[in-house]
């Protein structure tokens, strides 16, 4: 199992190297992988690695233009593979996108090995709002991701039994989660619920209502893992690590700057994700877990544990509320 017993702050944000690139990666021929955020950046970065590997991935992106100007990077970039670049056009800010992208997706494919949810938006303009006016934040880093993987399930769940039947290796259908630095900046309990609306809160200050969505995809991935545990599904969240990437498009200029001499290069979040999508060191027993750069197993702090734990054993019952939040505001559009 690849851990280190110091996984706090400075840890993360100056790991040792990664010791799961595409040198560890084995053949992934026949392999189908759906990678949202996939034109730019790290979800580019690990698009690259799996094509490189003879995987089929589905470059998931806002808009056609954006999906082929990433797919034909990539194939400038690597040259010749076996494997397959395939569009996935979905906006996770408008949730009626998502039904049709899963759709033209089942209409080609009949199993899905890896699911990473690696699009996301951090720190827009205050007030900014998906299309069905939930907060930008929250809609397209829980809401979006949420109700996309809630539609492959059945696909996830037939996937990973024909592979305990014929997969002599036992490599579990696996969803990724990617979060953030939980331990810094997270409001305490993660997510915090409006007694009026019953809708997650947004908070005032940018940094905290960015937390909170990250918070609230961790809670999904170990929700996602419960409900999954007999399924041989893994469910798991990451921290990809500090990178410059898209995701900071929103800071300010200097903010912006700085962070692209301090923080590595994409390629580097995409090895926590590769980790987690595909290392054979994460398994059944760590169904639920967090990860950290670049590919190291962490825990949760504290306080978002006990926002997961059961009301009736102590905790809050969050990821519960949360999780259920998510199927009442998604219901409409999964018919």
């Amino acid at each position: 199992m690849c851990s280190e017993s110091n996984t706090g702050l400075l840890s993360q944000a100056f790991p040792p190297n990664p010791r799961f690139t595409e040198k560890e990666l084995p053949d992934q021929t026949g392999k189908i992988v759906i990678v949202t955020g996939a034109a730019s950046g790290v979800g580019r970065e690990l698009a690259k690695i799996l094509y490189s590997a003879n995987a089929t991935v589905y470059v998931g992106a806002r808009s056609l233009a954006r999906v082929n100007e990433g797919i034909k990077s990539i194939r400038a970039e690597m040259g010749e593979s076996k494997g397959r670049l395939m569009p996935l056009v979905l906006d996770l800010a408008d949730l009626k996108t998502i039904r049709p992208a899963v759709e033209d997706f089942l209409s080609k494919e009949t199993q899905l090995d890896v699911l990473v949810h690696n699009a996301g938006v951090m720190m827009p303009p205050v007030g900014s709002k998906t299309a069905g006016g939930h907060d930008l934040e929250m809609g397209t880093n829980v809401l979006g991701p949420f109700l996309l993987t809630r539609l492959l399930e059945p696909i996830l769940k037939q996937t990973a039994s024909l592979k305990n039947k014929l997969d002599s290796e036992k490599r579990p259908v696996r969803v990724v989660w990617v979060v953030s630095v939980l331990d810094s900046g997270t409001p305490k309990g993660g997510v915090e619920f409006d007694e009026v609306t019953k809708a997650p809160k947004t908070f005032k200050k940018p940094m905290e209502n960015y937390m909170s969505s990250k918070a609230g995809g961790s809670f999904l991935a170990v929700e996602f893992a419960r409900r999954w545990h007999e399924a041989g599904i893994l469910s798991v969240s990451c921290n990809p690590g500090l990178m410059k990437t898209e995701l900071q498009r929103h800071q300010p200029a200097l903010v912006s700057k700085l962070m692209g001499i301090v923080f590595k290069p994409a390629v580097f979040g995409a090895y926590t994700e590769l980790f987690c999508g595909f290392s054979p060191d994460v398994t059944s027993p760590e169904n639920g877990g967090y990860y950290i750069p670049w590919g190291r197993k962490s825990e949760l702090p504290a306080h978002l544990k006990k926002s997961l734990q059961a009301t009736e054993d102590g905790g809050h019952g969050l990821g519960s509320k949360l999780y259920g939040w998510c199927e009442t505001e998604t219901m409409s559009f999964k018919a």
